[in-house]
């Protein structure tokens, strides 16, 4: 698809993503909606990034525009828009650049059962979009527009109601929370207060320009609550990206914890024997030990929360029970409550496994510490840098004595560790992962591709 990428339309904007643009995304997306005859209504929220509200009034004039009328939920977690959709019965629109820089934004599409929109409706959508094919309404036909009050609160109670919450009070947790100034910063902390936890916050104050970090948790963005975290001898640190839709830890001693490490956890303790895991072709090897342990399948698909849900669907339809999914970013899904990453209550569920095995959060996570991560982005310029990238990336992958899977770009396993680049989804960057046993050994895997990619880029 040439609009949607891996989590939907992203860009820097009024440059990438303009006020039109969102306009005509919206307008081909109700006309779809619009056109199953059964959808006259589309609720739309947003994350705190400061071209929010502009964003949204554009979407919703051009819901408007194909007779729909528009629920506006305001400043709201992704997973809180699509607790919205799947109560109420209507699809969604989130106005979000999720872990991106603040001058980034974009639009994510949910549909009316709350989960993202399949691949085959994202496409029939684009279709609409780029053939120009929608039919606005008469005047006296337009939609109307509406504010909804009370949408987080009950988005938290869905959230208290799915989480053993007498466990989490019992172990009378410190949590130091870091919404990192996004949509988190007006539900989490309030959310684990209710969980009965002692609650510390930082960059808990809602601001588009996010000036205590950068949106996206990684270690790098993190100095701050891993401070944090030892001053105020917390149990535990969380981390949301600015939709909240992703959960990242730092453990009592304030260290980071790896995003795959926690994956690795949470689904040791989900699933067993028969089960599916999902995950994307740059999964730890700790969730494929997890999942021979427990005698489980694990299933890859390209990266991107798109490819994971749909082949949650998929799966589920055949009969397979998956318990678990998601990436090692943090955005982690259990599909037994809802088809959507959610960082609070992926937090939530840490926060059980501690409770119940009664161990700090380095002991839990030091069962699946045995393996080092290394991530590295590489910039581009315009899309003919990017195909001498790709090329590159090719040709070094083909020489190779490795084993090569190109279910996504282009993944190399030398059996103690393993290296892959695939251009990003939402950033004009190629990413390159490598794990192995020692830091060393995978900084030596990264070099591989870092080193071909980074002379394109100098020239």
């Amino acid at each position: 698809m040439r609009v949607f990428g891996s989590s939907g339309v992203r860009g820097v904007v009024n440059d990438d993503l303009t006020p039109e643009y969102a306009t005509d995304v919206a307008q081909a997306a109700g006309s779809v909606w619009g056109g199953d005859g059964d959808v006259d209504r589309v609720a739309i929220a947003r994350d705190t990034r400061a071209t929010g509200a502009m964003l949204v009034d554009a979407v919703a004039s051009g819901l408007a525009s194909v007779g729909l009328d528009v629920d506006r939920l305001g400043v709201l977690a992704t997973p809180g828009l699509q607790a919205y959709a799947e109560r109420e019965g209507v699809p969604g629109v989130m106005v979000t650049a999720s872990h991106n820089p603040p001058e980034y934004n974009g639009i994510k599409l949910v549909g009316a059962d709350g989960v993202e929109l399949p691949r085959e409706r994202l496409e029939a959508i684009e279709r609409r979009l780029l053939d120009e094919s929608v039919e606005r309404v008469p005047w006296h036909e337009t939609g109307d527009s509406r504010r909804v009050d009370g949408v987080r609160r009950a988005y938290l109670d869905d959230l208290l109601g799915a989480v053993d919450r007498e466990a989490v009070a019992a172990a009378d947790l410190t949590v130091a929370v870091d919404p990192g100034h996004g949509a988190g910063s007006l539900t989490s902390p309030d959310f684990f207060r209710r969980l009965g936890c002692s609650v510390k916050t930082i960059h808990a104050q809602p601001d588009g320009h996010f000036p205590g970090r950068d949106p996206e948790p990684v270690d790098d963005n993190l100095g701050d609550l891993k401070r944090f975290v030892r001053a105020t001898n917390a149990d535990l640190g969380v981390a949301h990206d600015g939709d909240a839709d992703r959960a990242i830890f730092v453990d009592e001693r304030g260290e980071y914890v790896e995003g795959s490490a926690t994956l690795a956890a949470l689904a040791a303790a989900a699933i067993g024997e028969g089960d599916t895991v999902v995950s994307a072709v740059n999964a730890s090897q700790r969730l494929v030990d997890v999942a021979d342990e427990a005698g489980a399948d694990l299933t890859l698909t390209p990266i991107g929360s798109t490819y994971i849900v749909s082949r949650i669907r998929d799966l589920q339809a055949t009969g397979e029970h998956v318990p678990i999914a998601g990436e090692g970013n943090g955005g982690i899904l259990f599909p037994d409550y809802r088809i959507a990453r959610d960082g609070a209550y992926t937090a939530a569920r840490f926060c059980e496994l501690l409770a119940h095995r009664d161990e700090p959060a380095s002991e839990v996570i030091a069962r699946y510490d045995d393996y080092m991560n290394v991530r590295r982005d590489v910039e581009y310029d315009d899309d003919h840098q990017r195909q001498a990238m790709l090329d590159a990336i090719e040709r070094t992958a083909r020489e190779s004595i490795a084993d090569l899977d190109t279910t996504d770009g282009y993944r190399l396993d030398y059996g103690d560790g393993w290296v892959l680049a695939r251009p990003s989804g939402t950033e004009p960057v190629v990413r390159i992962y490598a794990e192995a046993r020692t830091a060393d050994r995978a900084d030596d895997l990264a070099d591989q591709l870092y080193g071909a990619l980074s002379g394109i880029r100098v020239d």
